[in-house]
């Protein structure tokens, strides 16, 4: 079975024979491609069938967090979204694409433009006020002209997007954070100073949703 999350930046996909899934740009991806289960903002044109995200992402925490109330959230490339669960049963989710815009592409985006190691900075004692990684990237530019650093610059942004996502998420005590910016220290590290506990899942938590719904229907 050939599982698949098509995501803005990067694709994930997954052979179920095998242990580990795949990590690939999806600039690189074959358009020709074809994935029997998929999720994602393109995965219904290279899927035989597909899952909503949020359904993928509510199946994959049932699978990896043994905790039964939790809140998931979350953080790509695009946008962000969260599952609450209540005593084992979905009570909220949200699905932000507007205010999210490009918030993880943006991130990433400004680490090499500027050549900055976010595993080396330190979380900012204050932060910019961003809804929209695109446009709050004004910010950085007005700091660094009015004699900001960019690496201080950049990390103010940072802690800004991470405010917006732990607020659309309802501000939890702890957070269960899924995507690419699991391995972005500078935005995990600005999420934990809300005094809110991070664990990390990784990229692939819609992937194991995939998984769990090929269990589920016997695929």
């Amino acid at each position: 079975m050939l599982l698949a999350d098509f995501g803005t930046s990067y694709c994930k996909l997954w052979d179920t024979t095998t242990v580990t899934p795949l990590l690939i740009p999806t600039k690189e991806i074959d358009q020709g491609l074809k994935v029997d289960l998929a999720t994602g903002h393109n995965g219904k044109r290279h899927a035989n069938r597909y899952v909503n995200e949020l359904t993928a992402l509510a199946r994959g925490g049932s699978v990896l967090i043994e905790a039964d109330s939790y809140t998931l959230l979350d953080c790509g490339s695009r946008d962000i979204k969260f599952i609450r669960s209540d005593q084992g049963k979905i009570k909220n989710m949200g699905w932000n694409t507007e205010c999210g815009a490009s918030m993880g592409f943006t991130i990433e985006l400004l680490e090499r433009y500027y050549n900055l190691d976010f595993a080396a900075m330190q979380v900012p004692d204050s932060s910019f006020s961003v809804t929209c990684g695109v446009l709050g990237m004004s910010h950085i530019f007005d700091a660094v002209v009015g004699g900001t650093s960019e690496a201080d610059a950049v990390a103010k942004f940072v802690k800004g997007i991470a405010k917006n996502a732990y607020t659309f998420a309802g501000s939890p005590e702890t957070v269960y954070l899924s995507g690419g910016l699991c391995h972005n220290p500078l935005f995990v590290a600005s999420l934990a100073s809300f005094s809110c506990k991070v664990v990390c899942l990784g990229r692939f938590v819609l992937l194991q949703g995939l998984k769990a719904t090929c269990d589920e229907q016997s695929c």
